[in-house]
């Protein structure tokens, strides 16, 4: 792993996972988590794209009915850094008992709360993921979650000990790019559509880096799909994974 991903990880105490700071700035946003032209507007338009690409990896891991409307029924979910429950609410819905921690309490409050107006039965609970006896899942996710948390390595192993044998893996993550740098840092939060101080550039992952943390977690990494974006597509699934990507892992 290069010193660039490692560089803000010099401080914590080794197998600690949650950045008290980075929990602080989730939390703070809780409140208008759920408003599409919030300060989570981006995480809006980037959830179809994750669910497009997690419907077509459930349907292909376990040779589901492509034309199921709950292809996760009878199976077991965990979102691992679920914020106030964007992605868990959807995988529900898809027929999975769902399980969402995250490192900021706010957030697990505002999403309990809007899963009851939802009518769904989520479990959510905040802190350490290791340090909660949940047992293992069939569907692990972790989504844009990995560059924030103190010692990857540790986050990753922590993951793949909450996989079921025969369960699916997925995460996705920014990629380490001057192109990144430039939309996400430079752009995106220089003019507020997404909130400053989300993204710390060096703590972003290369693909060759994340299949490295994943390998000594046990675990084998997918091809990478690219999350681009374009004025006319929007953000959308492709081949160019310069911006942000989604893979799959499963145990080796």
């Amino acid at each position: 792993m290069s010193d660039a991903t490692t560089s803000r990880q010099s401080n914590t105490s080794a197998g600690q996972t949650i950045r008290p700071d980075e929990a602080a700035h989730f939390g703070k946003l809780a409140k208008d988590w759920w408003d599409p032209k919030g300060s989570s507007a981006m995480l809006h338009k980037l959830n179809p794209v994750r669910l497009e690409f997690l419907r077509e990896a459930i349907d292909l891991h376990w040779a589901g009915d492509i034309r199921s409307a709950k292809p996760l029924a009878g199976k077991s979910a965990l979102d691992v850094g679920c914020g106030a429950g964007l992605l868990c609410e959807p995988l529900a819905r898809l027929g999975a008992d769902v399980t969402g921690v995250d490192a900021a309490p706010e957030n697990t409050a505002a999403a309990a709360i809007h899963a009851e107006r939802s009518g769904l039965d989520i479990r959510y609970m905040a802190g350490e993921l290791a340090s909660h006896d949940i047992g293992t899942f069939d569907l692990v996710t972790a989504m844009e979650v990995i560059e924030h948390v103190a010692d990857k390595q540790a986050f990753a192993s922590q993951l793949a000990a909450r996989l079921t044998d025969g369960g699916l893996m997925v995460l996705s993550t920014p990629n380490r790019t001057v192109r990144s740098r430039a939309l996400m840092i430079g752009a995106a939060e220089g003019i507020g559509l997404i909130p400053r101080g989300t993204h710390h550039w060096e703590d972003f992952v290369t693909p060759e880096e994340l299949s490295e943390i994943l390998a000594g977690a046990g675990l084998e990494m997918g091809e990478p799909r690219g999350i681009a974006f374009s004025p006319m597509r929007g953000l959308h699934l492709s081949d160019d994974l310069s911006l942000n990507y989604i893979v799959t892992a499963r145990a080796r």
